[in-house]
């Protein structure tokens, strides 16, 4: 099911899923960070701590306001953070929109998605199940599966591999990519944003 169509000035929350703190900013569970970092670089716009639930940065995209948050909450607990980000925007859940790293895809992929589980994400299933819903859109980034024999706790806390990290540009790239499929979503619906993703990844 695709969300109603936006009318101009309606206001959409973008919450990228991550876990606070230096030593997780290199992480592969942190790629939801990565991509409104990109987001809010797109728009000149900086993060400001919003007591102790977010980091926040509010931008416009086409007369619409966009809040893009940070949970500053390990990111199992995701979400009342974003629970209470909603209600402080008045938001419903249909104008969500959570970027999550997943394991489906191959590093730097991106997909949209409108409810469905969690896929053994627990950020997500926080936040499912704090809203009693799945009725928001998901963006899914890239980050691959475990070599064999390691676990996928361990792989998606640790930081990319040197191998990743030449491929670091490339990611960014990637992000901004997933940062316009974002900002597609917000003005034209989904299937354009999905439509605008899928072009990006042929090319």
């Amino acid at each position: 099911m695709t969300p109603a169509p936006t009318a101009p000035g309606t206001t959409w929350v973008v919450a990228g899923l991550g876990n606070p703190g230096p030593w997780f900013r290199r992480t592969r569970h942190n790629a939801g960070f990565l991509v409104v970092d990109r987001l809010a670089e797109r728009h000149g716009a900086r993060f400001r701590l919003r007591g102790l639930g977010h980091r926040v940065a509010e931008i416009e995209v086409d007369g619409r306001q966009v809040v893009l948050a940070k949970p500053q909450w390990f990111i199992n607990l995701s979400g009342r953070p974003v629970a209470g980000l909603l209600r402080r925007y008045g938001v419903p859940a249909g104008r969500l929109l959570v970027v999550q790293d997943d394991l489906d895809f191959p590093f730097g992929a991106a997909r949209l998605k409108h409810g469905g589980g969690p896929g053994g994400h627990n950020g997500v299933r926080s936040v499912s199940e704090v809203l009693g819903t799945r009725d928001y859109v998901r963006l899914r980034f890239g980050v691959g599966r475990p070599p064999k024999g390691q676990r996928v706790n361990d792989f998606v806390l640790k930081p990319f591999s040197a191998a990743e990290e030449a491929a670091v540009p490339a990611l960014l790239d990637r992000c901004a990519e997933a940062a316009e499929a974002a900002e597609t979503l917000v003005t034209r619906g989904l299937n354009r944003a999905q439509d605008a993703l899928n072009v990006s990844a042929a090319g």
